[in-house]
């Protein structure tokens, strides 16, 4: 799923390529990825792109004032192109779950892979509009987001860091990846009681937060689209790297899995050398 290095990367490179432009046609290749009806996508057709912009893992292209927002949830993605076919697009035939045109010839498809579909777009005059951009945490990255604001998010809630983490109405914009990046850096177990982290911990925590995803976001920026999934394969340190040497001590990266998930940890920086066993059975670890 792209997080908010990727998300951000997506929207610094969409708002460089069509600076200037006008949209010119809005074609649904999956009727269910619209969330809304009212303003109709056609309200898009004859509009400048006037930014586009982030909220946590949300797209926000302001089109003249209305704005076409979506979120590309686990399988889905953007895919430009600078000659979109000419050919109109057909609900059901492929992946494409939606095609936007420019006037100079270029567009982008909006594509989700597998059967279990999330990827959701919405057409509306106002971004609060959207319900879970409106019930979104803070910024991770903004610059009021300070270490005391984070110490209070961490005191407020008796659940686990990696979990507290994940939550879009806690922190917006990041997933299960870059939170088992950032407690690595932070050397905590994704096990640990966000209440109960010592203040040198909250500070540990706080930085690699933020220092994980300023680089992440640094290194994602100026690439096109295609190559920001691999790119954000190359940067991980322990997610998706089971069986592998801990970049830091060389222990090996151990994972721990869920229904529909897992995550990855070193227990020689994380948990003081002691493997996690199944969450389900496990006590909570700090």
């Amino acid at each position: 799923m792209p997080e908010l290095p990727e998300v951000q990367a997506l929207a610094d490179f969409l708002g460089r390529r069509t600076d200037g432009l006008v949209v010119t046609g809005v074609e649904l290749g999956s009727f269910a990825v619209l969330k809304t009806f009212t303003p109709p996508p056609d309200a898009l057709v004859g509009a400048p792109v006037d930014g586009v912009g982030r909220h946590g893992k949300f797209l926000d292209l302001d089109c003249g004032g209305t704005h076409l927002v979506f979120h590309l949830a686990r399988a889905g993605w953007l895919r430009w192109s600078d000659a979109m076919p000419n050919t109109v697009l057909r609900p059901g035939k492929s992946p494409i779950a939606l095609r936007v045109r420019f006037d100079d010839g270029s567009g982008f498809d909006l594509t989700e892979a597998g059967t279990k579909k999330g990827l959701a777009a919405y057409v509306v005059n106002r971004v609060e509009d959207v319900p879970r951009i409106a019930s979104l945490g803070p910024d991770p990255l903004a610059d009021g987001f300070t270490e005391e604001v984070f110490a209070g998010i961490l005191a407020s809630h008796r659940m686990q860091v990696k979990g507290l983490l994940r939550d879009q109405a806690i922190i917006a914009g990041v997933g299960n990846a870059y939170s088992d990046e950032i407690l690595h850096v932070a050397k905590l177990s994704p096990f640990a009681l966000a209440a109960k982290l010592e203040p040198e911990q909250v500070t540990r925590l706080y930085t690699a937060l933020r220092e994980t995803l300023a680089q992440a976001v640094a290194t994602a920026s100026g690439k096109p689209a295609k190559e920001l999934k691999d790119a954000k394969r190359a940067g991980m340190r322990v997610h998706g790297r089971t069986g592998e040497t801990c970049p830091e001590c060389g222990d090996v990266v151990r994972e721990v899995s869920f229904a529909d998930s897992s995550l990855q940890y070193c227990a020689t920086c994380q948990t003081g050398g002691k493997p996690l066993a199944d969450r389900r059975t496990s006590k909570f670890l700090k």
